[in-house]
């Protein structure tokens, strides 16, 4: 298993390009998988935007991207956001997508909700009532350390808007993108060197990739 990477959206392969990525904050990480995730937020999002396969001309142009600041709200509709995600080509499918949202309530308390807004197999796997999303399911062979692509998505895509939003209340939004089960290092382990998995141990992990949060403040 390989150890985590951190990706940096620069408008050039440059030290001053990456330095400036990393203090507007766009930027995201993954425990692994070469994933590529793009996110942003605004409050002029419609569905089509979902369409195009130039995701970044509508979300620079309409929003605002990971790390950045919501502009004003405009009303007391919720914020929209653009949101894809491309698998490792060496990689596995992916199951979902996930916005967390966090906010500050009126007696100061910190909470926070985890949104499932696109996912892989959609033409069987629905939204319960509760907003939860039934297992993409698992693929992973534990005699051959391998997994099979035949379940989840390549390429996730959606919009999204918030629909609990309180423009009195400061709150952060980030994306959480899942691959489908894939096998864990005890598993790679124990075909490489021929020796026993501990007994109990999981053999199969969801490798997945986080964002820098788009705030807003009142």
């Amino acid at each position: 298993a390989s150890s985590g990477y951190a990706a940096v959206w620069a408008t050039d392969n440059t030290r001053k390009a990456l330095f400036d990525a990393m203090k507007r904050k766009e930027v995201y990480g993954t425990t692994g998988p070469r994933m590529l995730v793009r996110f942003w937020g605004g409050w002029d999002f419609t569905e089509a935007d979902a369409n195009g396969r130039l995701p970044a001309e509508i979300g620079y142009a309409k929003g605002v991207p990971m790390g950045g600041d919501l502009t004003p709200a405009p009303g007391n509709e919720g914020p929209n956001f653009l949101v894809a995600a491309l698998k490792d080509p060496y990689g596995a499918n992916l199951d979902r997508i996930q916005i967390v949202k966090g906010w500050v309530d009126g007696n100061g308390e910190t909470k926070e909700k985890v949104y499932n807004v696109a996912w892989g197999d959609d033409e069987t796997r629905k939204l319960d009532a509760d907003g939860k999303l039934s297992p993409v399911g698992d693929t992973v062979d534990v005699e051959n350390a391998t997994w099979r692509n035949t379940i989840g998505d390549p390429e996730l895509i959606a919009t999204w808007q918030d629909p609990d939003f309180d423009p009195a209340l400061r709150a952060f939004y980030y994306v959480r993108v899942l691959e489908i089960p894939t096998p864990r290092w005890v598993v790679y382990d124990a075909f490489r060197f021929g020796i026993p998995i501990p007994e109990g141990a999981p053999v199969s992990t969801q490798e997945r990739a986080y964002t820098s949060p788009i705030w807003y403040m009142p």
